[in-house]
């Protein structure tokens, strides 16, 4: 089947022609270049009060997913999903997108039916209509690109260079969640394989359901799109950003493109009853999960004090969480900090004998992680703590760098620095 005949193929009938003109879609797959309308039908009115939001995410076979830790629906679903949410950081509609797949020799057919299942199942979830993309053959890897094109009113986008001394600091959801997920698949993916089985893992690797809301937060997670547009019409919402590369590495990006520090303070920052437990059994510290995990697709972002518990009520109302987390102080130098009360045990503390069941690959893992976790503090006299004490009065306040350490290197061995 040539390239033509397979988009065609692949895309027939999935999105119904009255269903694509209500998104503005006058031409679709098929033809050189989609033609769309730019603005949405809205109270707005004219095209010229609105504005056009691009944005483009990648996945690559290796680097940010293997065929153990999500099934080809997911890597479809997922890809768009990452667009989908960088239009909803910027307060947007999310309303067109053109995908691109780049196919190994052993993508086949029935392959490429799930791929394009786990798509659409996104766009018909969230309102977007596919309209173009293009497909080539590559030598080994599965690669899906997607650019997403919204609309936003006029003035009315929210960028991170925003936030102000004084802002409180928001989280729309339970950062961590994906990364607890992922941890969970990579261990299985891994007793899998020295059990010589393949494929996606499936949830009934779980123990128990705790697990399985986890894996569903890296598999399928959710764009904030309607907590994106709320608190964009509030005009209060200084600036804003979607978790992709954990909450520490937004905060970051928040805190530069401003001109600010960020404080967020460790007992406001929220973590689900499941993630909690999950960490407990495997002796990993869900702090670890929060503020370098990534792929959760809540909100992180700034709001004017005095609007920020009318903005909880307002999301609550539609069934979306709002957790103050932190507060933005003027700096002349940027930086993210973690205010911590209190006594509180070294970063690089063992905790294997909490860790029933997990060989030693996964507690060397675990080990490491909380060995680099933090900077400036791989000595002694830097912890304010004679060494060989495991419980010392920390100053409280801890500089956050921006990224944390690869748990998808340490497990698989491929050095894929951008994969989370």
């Amino acid at each position: 089947m040539d390239e033509f005949a397979s988009i065609r193929y692949w895309t027939a009938n999935r999105q119904p022609q009255e269903w694509l003109r209500a998104r503005g879609v006058a031409v679709g797959i098929g033809d050189d270049a989609a033609v769309v309308d730019l603005a949405p039908e809205s109270p707005v009115g004219q095209a010229g009060e609105w504005q056009c939001l691009l944005t483009v995410d990648t996945m690559v076979e290796t680097v940010h997913f293997t065929d153990a830790t999500m099934s080809d629906e997911d890597i479809g679903y997922k890809a768009l999903a990452a667009s989908i949410s960088d239009i909803a950081a910027m307060g947007g509609l999310p309303r067109h997108a053109l995908v691109s797949v780049s196919l190994p020799p052993s993508c086949g057919p029935e392959r490429m039916r799930r791929l394009y299942d786990g798509l659409y199942a996104c766009a018909d979830t969230y309102g977007v209509a596919i309209v173009g993309g293009d497909t080539t053959s590559t030598p080994s890897q599965l690669v899906v690109a997607v650019t997403v094109v919204g609309a936003v009113e006029a003035g009315k986008a929210v960028r991170r260079a925003g936030a102000r001394a004084g802002d409180t600091v928001f989280v729309t959801g339970l950062p961590g969640q994906s990364a607890a997920g992922l941890h969970f698949l990579l261990a299985a993916a891994q007793a899998r394989a020295r059990a010589g089985l393949d494929g996606p893992v499936p949830l009934a690797a779980a123990a128990d359901a705790e697990v399985d809301g986890l894996v569903a937060a890296h598999r399928r997670p959710r764009p904030s799109v309607r907590a994106g547009r709320l608190l964009a019409a509030r005009g209060t919402c200084r600036s804003l950003n979607d978790v992709s590369d954990g909450l520490a590495s937004e905060a970051w990006e928040l805190a530069e493109a401003s001109g600010v520090s960020i404080v967020l303070r460790e007992a406001a920052l929220p973590c689900s009853g499941s993630m909690a437990a999950y960490g407990r059994r495997v002796g990993v510290k869900p702090l670890d999960w929060i503020l370098y995990g990534g792929e959760d697709y809540v909100l992180i972002g700034t709001i004017d004090p005095q609007d920020a518990q009318a903005a909880k009520a307002a999301l609550n109302a539609e069934g979306i969480p709002f957790y103050a987390i932190g507060e933005v102080e003027a700096a002349s130098v940027p930086g993210v900090w973690l205010e911590r009360d209190g006594d509180w045990h070294s970063a690089a503390e063992d905790h294997s004998q909490d860790q029933p069941g997990l060989d030693k690959l996964e507690q060397d893992m675990q080990t490491l992680d909380r060995q680099e976790r933090y900077r400036g503090e791989d000595k002694p006299e830097q912890r304010g703590f004679a060494s060989g004490q495991s419980k010392v009065n920390r100053p409280r306040r801890v500089a956050l760098r921006k990224a944390g350490f690869n748990h998808f290197e340490k497990i698989t061995g491929e050095s894929n620095a951008d994969h989370k």
